[in-house]
């Protein structure tokens, strides 16, 4: 995964962290758009950062590209797992 500065990776922490990182992003100059990246479980939270985000805080945004796919994640045990991913870009309307 790229160190992209305009890229919030979803993880386990509270949707509302990821809502105002976003939101900080595009507040922080000429940013026209943000990648949310998730994968797991993390997918639903991304989800829902991307509609709260565009619905109740920037009516200018639109949904770009939503990229579903999925990664093999080396296990302990030995062998891998498919754990899905996603990455939905988000763009600043004018």
């Amino acid at each position: 995964m790229s160190k992209d500065p305009n890229t919030v990776f979803i993880g386990r922490k509270p949707t509302m962290n990821y809502v105002l990182a976003v939101i900080t992003i595009f507040g922080g100059g000429e940013t026209k758009e943000v990648t949310l990246k998730a994968r797991g479980m993390a997918i639903s939270t991304a989800v829902d950062v991307a509609e709260i985000t565009r619905r109740r805080f920037m009516q200018n945004l639109k949904v770009e590209r939503v990229n579903l796919g999925t990664e093999d994640i080396p296990m302990q045990e030995g062998g891998t797992r498919a754990v899905s991913t996603i990455e939905i870009l988000l763009v600043k309307s004018s």
